[in-house]
């Protein structure tokens, strides 16, 4: 299971950040490059409410679980980090690679 404890560090944390950042990134990619030319284009929106309402869920599930990762496993800077990922287009792929480096790890 990917939400499995490697190891003492927030290991597990940070695969959930980084898959529920993929899965939002991916969303927000579809939303707008599939979901919204379908509404503009070919005139059927509901691509746009059933894309947008998970691409809205898949973001609040992403500040949630950075939430929960601060304090525990990393510093405050990472939520910020983190929410400015969230709301620019292709942010959380170039987040998830400055969590997984350990650049937010708190001290031992």
């Amino acid at each position: 299971m990917w939400f499995k404890q490697t190891d003492g560090r927030g290991q597990s944390m940070k695969q959930a950040v980084s898959l529920v950042g993929y899965l939002e990134g991916f969303s927000f990619l579809i939303l707008m490059g599939f979901a919204m030319p379908m509404k503009y284009i070919a005139g059927d929106p509901s691509w746009v409410s059933l894309m947008g309402s998970l691409h809205g869920f898949l973001f609040l599930a992403y500040i949630g679980l950075l939430f929960l990762g601060v304090g525990k496993h990393w510093n405050f800077t990472a939520l910020i980090h983190g929410f400015i990922a969230a709301v620019v287009p292709a942010g959380p792929f170039l987040f998830e690679g400055m969590l997984i480096s350990g650049e937010y790890d708190l001290e031992d």
